[in-house]
């Protein structure tokens, strides 16, 4: 269990959090060992097999405090959630702009070259940092190629188009992590293809993970400007899918997540102990492993980048709340167009 940047995570099993007057205790076979004053607190993560009291719940749904519960290898489950509160009008113009194919197609697109842009930037600086000229010539390869797809969403004149060219995107991006991984670790972390429910191998138990921890983040974002998470424009809306938020984490993904994992595997933070493999060809992250990466994944949102839009400085945890304030804005037409975070 964790605290960070005044949310608690919470990955040892069994355990069992409670208020005790204004304080939050975790209770693990009936011992207290961690006892938290409410007010320090913003919002819990649960992972797997954890449990909340309900006069706990009760208070942080009062309180508008996030409460969210991930699976073992971080699949969202569930969210608490209170009564409903934001910008009505900020939402009801969210809803026309769906329904407007031509804004939906807009939007799409925007979410989409973020991703591939990013995608390309972290194979163009392993390319720049490789000793081996077949892995910078393949690298170099690759990365034209993702040009060539982001060059290709302007014209792009439906969804089915835009998909295809992120669905394509990924898979040329995904077939150069291997390379990028340093290759002492290439045996152990050896990555094909992306799979999960329930992933296959370590790679994709790790970044399975991590994609949970973003969406989670870009949802709470998402909520507190005003915006309704399950609208979404690439993704399409169905009961208990966080659609927007899923396009929200797209021009993340490679940023807060892939980055990070492949930074955990070469630098051997993470080793064979910290999954487990289970019957059927599953592969979790066991609890040490979560632990590893939630440290990891915070310490991380802690850095600063340039943001080149705001052009200043700012703590890459803050990205996702920036970005969804500069979707409202575009959303109420005070912006022009919206511009996803493309890192430098």
């Amino acid at each position: 269990m964790s605290v960070f940047l005044n949310t608690l995570y919470i990955t040892t099993p069994d355990a069992y959090l409670r208020l005790e007057g204004e304080t939050v205790c975790v209770m693990i076979e009936k011992e207290k060992r961690l006892q938290v004053p409410l007010h320090h607190l913003g919002g819990f993560v649960l992972f797997g097999h954890t449990m909340m009291s309900p006069g706990l719940m009760g208070r942080c749904a009062d309180d508008g405090r996030s409460v969210v519960w991930l699976g073992r290898n971080g699949d969202f489950r569930f969210r608490l959630q209170g009564p409903v509160n934001g910008n009505i009008l900020l939402r009801q113009v969210q809803f026309q702009k769906a329904a407007d194919l031509s804004q939906t197609l807009a939007l799409s697109k925007a979410f989409i070259a973020g991703k591939l842009r990013n995608s390309r930037q972290l194979l163009m600086r392993a390319a720049r940092e490789s000793k081996s000229d077949d892995e910078q010539a393949e690298l170099s390869k690759v990365t034209k190629l993702l040009e060539g797809n982001i060059r290709k969403l302007e014209f792009a004149e439906n969804l089915d188009s835009v998909r295809g060219l992120e669905g394509d995107g990924a898979r040329l991006y995904f077939s150069q992590l291997n390379t990028v991984m340093g290759e002492a670790h290439r045996e152990t972390f050896a990555f094909n293809s992306r799979n999960r429910r329930p992933p296959k191998d370590r790679f994709n138990a790790l970044i399975s993970f991590l994609y949970a921890l973003v969406l989670s983040d870009c949802r709470s974002a998402l909520e507190t400007v005003g915006l309704d998470p399950q609208m979404g424009f690439l993704h399409v809306p169905r009961p208990g899918r966080d659609s927007l938020a899923l396009d929200l984490m797209e021009e993340f993904r490679p940023v807060m997540a892939d980055r990070l994992a492949l930074t955990l595997i070469n630098r051997g933070q993470l080793k064979t102990k910290d999954f487990d493999c289970r019957e059927g060809g599953s592969v979790l992250l066991n609890d040490k492993g979560r632990k590893t990466v939630i440290t990891a994944y915070q310490e991380r949102k802690q850095e600063t980048l340039n943001h080149p839009v705001l052009e200043q400085s700012v703590a890459i945890g803050l990205l996702p709340q920036l970005q969804a304030r500069l979707l409202a804005r575009y959303l109420r037409e005070d912006i022009d167009a919206y511009v996803p975070f493309l890192q430098k």
